[in-house]
Order: C-alpha cells, then structure tokens, then sequence
C-alpha cells in the first residue's frame, strides 16, 4: 500500500490512445512520467469488399468510455485517487474519416480506414486535373495525391452515401478525423460538443495548407469540400473543452496529436535531425525538421510535427509512411490462421531463425512509402516444398524490417546526414526477435526506451503542459531520463546487403497487380480483377501443403 501512494507524487494525465487495432487509456504520473495504470480493449475492422477498411465510430467511442472506466478502477485498487488525473490528452489513427450529424449525435456512415482503398479511381481523376509544373496540392500539403488521406475519403461520402448528402445540404453534417468525433462526443456532444482538432491531424486530411495553418479554400474547391462542415483548427497543447460524462467528468481535454506525431513527443524528439520509427499496424518513421518545412525528393511526405501552444511555433517533420506492419501479423492470425495469437509470431520466428529463402511482401494495400505504388498487392514468393509456417512468419517480421529500411534510406537521403542509431517505438517492439532483425537489417544500433508507450506518452505530455493545466514541465532539464535497451548488429555487411537487395527484388514483382481502376460507388464484378495478390499469397500457401501449416 505504502509503494502506491509513494508511486503518486504529483499530478497525474491521463490519454487516450485511439489506434486501428485497439483502444487504451493510460495514466502517468506528470513529475517522473511513470505509468501507473492502463487499459486496452481491441477494436474490429469490417472488410465489406475487397480493399475497403471500415470501422464503427459509436463501437471506438465506447471502448475510449470503457478504457477509462476500467483504468479508474484499477487506480482505485491500487489506493490512488483519480481526482489527482488534472488533464487528458487524445492521440489516434489519422486520416481515418468521420462524418456524423450534430443534431441526433448519430454517425451518418462508418469510419472510412486510413488503409481503405475504394477511392483509387477518385485519386486517379483528380490527378489528371494537376498540372505537371504545378502540384499545388503537394506544395500547400506536403502529400501526395493518394487513397491514404482524409479528402479523397470524404469525397466518396459525400458522392455515395445519400444520409451523408442530405446532413450536408441541410447543415446538420460535421466532418472529422477519429479525434476531431472523440473530442465533440467526450466534451458533450449534441449538448455543446467541441468540434475541433489539431494541426497534426489537420495537417493529414489533405484541406490543410501546413504554411499558412490554415484550411484552404483552393483545396477545398479542389475536392469539392464544403468548408463549412470541417473542424476549428487548434494547437496540439491547450484546454478544448471538458469531460462531460463519467468517472472524469470536469477535467480539461487539452493535448491532441495524430498518434506519430505523439511518438515522436513522448520520444522527446524537440531537436531538429531527432527521429523514431513506431511499430503498430503500419510503420511510421519521422524525423524532426524544426521550423524549416523540407520537401522530399525520394518519397516521403512533408508533414506537421507538433505546436504545443497557441502562441508555441509549428515543428514540422518529414515522414516515411508503410501501410502493414503489424496488420501483417493480424492477417496470419485471422486469415491464414497459423497463430492463435500475435505473441505467437515470435515463438515460430524463433524455431527456424531464418526465412530460408522466403519473401513476403505485405502489399495488401498497395506500397506506401517511398513507392506510392497503389497497384501492388501482397505476394509471398521463394517458396519452395521445404518452406513451412515459422519460414513464413519469420519472412513476416523481416518484411517489417526491410520496410523500414526502405524508408530510413529515403530519409537519409533527403536529410544528408545518415541516422547513427534508430529510437523505436511501438507494440511490436517487445518481440526481441523483430528488434534484432532490425539492427541487423539497417545495420545501425536500434534503440527502444523500457517503457514502450511513448504513443500515450506524448499525448499526455501535450495536456500536461497546456496553458491553464501546467503539471508536465517540457523544459529539457525537467524531462525523465529515460532508460533504452540497445540492439546492435549481429550479421556483417555484406550479408544485410545480400537480403535487401532481394527483398528488393521481391517488391518489384509486387507492383502492377491491379490494372483496373477500383470501383467508387459498388460494381462488385469490378472487384475480379483486384484480389491478384491475395491469390498469389493464397496458392503460394497451400503449395506448402497442410501438413506445415497445420504444424
């Protein structure tokens, strides 16, 4: 007992962690950034067709209400009083799009996916209305025109879902990312919620000039967005409103961060050249640029880092994107059924210590960065009768790796100065397997801090030290030293050599599976000639026959 109360000396944060696969609320404690309690509940992903990713926005509310509850009790278990929680701060999924009307509360369709691919032949459209010498979208976004980001999304609502169209034309629709729904619904929803998000997420909907900070009319138009419909544009670190319901009623929501944005926060990356690679269902590698707004010539996105206050300056940040990391692990627990459990992937990993020749690569939604080739799909290839489940699962996790060494050369490249060593972060990086392979694979140092939720971590940061709250100092003599567990190389160059550049090979024959343009309003006979790579991956697997994958 006397070991909890002394574990609460200060105020205490709270965050919500709002992820594509789970939802958690956190608690820290704001003088030495210690986490005292969590909870985690999964949330489901609906597939309806092939390359559409969808979620429910009521079910991702309830699990934030549910993590909170069940963190306060267990607070309560371990004698610490949750009236000592002063703030909370939102971190989450970006880009995913929500569309909901503020008179009945109600969403008017689901949560369009950061991974969704239904609005290819939309992006495909709207590219040939660029002009070649004049990419004003890239310029005043620092994105490509891709499926990944939020307009082209709200695009297709807009166009395809008749509740959406009737909310627009009779101003009863508000449009939003996951926090920009979490913040008007936690604040009081239709009894005067919030509506509003922060500069990092605006920064990803593709509306967003990330010089002037702005919405921008001439995107807008662009898209055919009405502006009327989009989120107050605030500062990642200030009091948006306050909780109106539940165990938390009255304490200020005021840290908000799309969730690389938070890692790259609660890894305590303020310096310009500071960078962090989170491990979640994609892989997110961003460097700190300072105030300078860098544009990339080898494929990564330019993007807003953090502006923690009103009167704080903007950080912006340049960004390797992958779309499947940990999804890949999901995938052969789900679809392919060869673990019960993601853990499992590093128990097989383990058995075999190699790939012995296999390749995966997990293009179930195209390649992101620094390809943003949306006509790849997953293959597994090398395959040969020897071939069994731990060969497949260890190619899985290297997949992760050579992923990130795709876009750690990219960075280099751009930055000039080449990374000395890789901060880490995420739930993929307690499998020690997956860390080694990466320090193998770049073949620099990876570094992992011992406490793992730098997500929640820098979500909880931004609240804490927002005006009005003051409890987390962000002054560089006043952050926790953080303890790191380091990975070194253990394979000689040549050899790391040898494996990227096959893996290397392997992404070639990925690109080009899909040579149609996918559907935006719901052909399903369109969709024949898009699930190549999925029959590939399919015939590849019983090829090896169900004596090893049953075994």
């Amino acid at each position: 007992m006397a070991a909890a109360k002394k574990a609460v000396l200060g105020p205490l944060v709270g965050a919500v962690d709002q992820g594509t696969s789970s939802t958690r609320f956190l608690v820290f404690n704001s003088k030495t950034a210690e986490l005292l309690s969590h909870h985690q509940v999964e949330i489901k992903q609906e597939f309806p067709r092939e390359g559409w990713v969808e979620q429910d926005p009521k079910e991702i509310l309830q699990s934030v209400y549910e993590c909170i509850e069940k963190t306060c009790e267990k607070l309560g278990q371990l004698n610490i009083d949750i009236s000592n929680i002063k703030a909370i701060g939102v971190s989450n999924q970006r880009e995913t799009t929500v569309v909901w009307d503020k008179v009945t509360g109600e969403p008017l369709y689901n949560a369009v996916v950061w991974l969704d691919l239904r609005t290819q032949s939309t992006v495909e459209n709207l590219s040939k209305r660029i002009p070649g010498n004049n990419n004003f979208v890239k310029s005043k976004t620092g994105l490509p025109l891709s499926t990944y980001f939020s307009a082209v999304k709200l695009r297709w609502l807009l166009d395809n879902v008749k509740k959406v169209q009737e909310a627009v034309e009779e101003n009863r629709a508000l449009f939003g990312t996951i926090d920009s729904w979490l913040i008007w619904s936690l604040t009081g929803g239709i009894h005067g919620g919030v509506h509003c998000t922060d500069v990092t997420n605006a920064s990803r909907t593709m509306l967003f000039n990330i010089h002037s900070l702005e919405w921008d009319k001439e995107l807008c138009e662009f898209f055919g967005i009405p502006m009327e419909i989009l989120p107050n544009v605030r500062s990642s670190s200030e009091i948006y409103g306050l909780m109106k319901a539940g165990a938390l009623e009255g304490v200020p929501i005021s840290g908000c961060l799309g969730d690389q944005s938070a890692a790259l926060v609660g890894q305590m990356c303020f310096q310009d050249g500071q960078a962090k690679n989170t491990y979640g269902t994609g892989c997110f590698l961003l460097c700190n640029t300072g105030h300078k707004c860098v544009f990339s010539e080898h494929g990564l996105l330019t993007t807003i880092a953090y502006k923690l206050g009103r009167d704080k300056p903007v950080y912006y940040a340049l960004e390797g994107s992958v779309a499947i990391a940990g999804a890949v692990i999901r995938w052969l627990r789900d679809n392919l059924g060869i673990i019960k459990s993601s853990e499992e992937i590093e128990k097989l990993a383990k058995e075999v210590g190699t790939s012995y020749g296999c390749y995966f690569v997990p293009a179930f939604s195209g390649l992101y960065a620094p390809y943003w080739e949306p006509s790849a799909r997953g293959i597994i290839c090398g395959l040969t009768q020897f071939t069994n489940k731990c060969h497949i699962a260890f190619a899985a996790l290297e997949a992760v790796c050579f992923q990130t060494r795709e876009i750690l050369d990219a960075m280099n490249r751009d930055c000039g100065i080449p990374l000395s060593h890789l901060q880490v972060d995420g739930g993929m990086t307690s499998n020690k397997i997956l860390m080694q392979l990466q320090a193998d694979i770049l073949y620099i140092p990876v570094v992992k801090p011992s406490m793992p939720e730098t997500t929640a971590l820098g979500a909880a940061m931004a609240a804490g030290a927002a005006e009005g709250v003051g409890v987390w100092s962000l002054e560089p003599e006043d952050l926790s030293a953080v303890t790191m567990e380091r990975f070194e190389p253990q394979i000689n160059a040549e050899e790391s050599e040898i494996r990227y550049s096959t893996w290397k090979k392997a992404v070639m024959k990925s690109i080009g599976w899909v040579t149609t343009q996918s559907p935006e309003s719901g052909d399903p006979s369109i969709f024949c000639s898009l699930p190549l790579g999925f029959f590939i991956v399919s015939s590849m697997v019983m090829l090896i026959g169900a004596r090893y994958i049953s075994g």
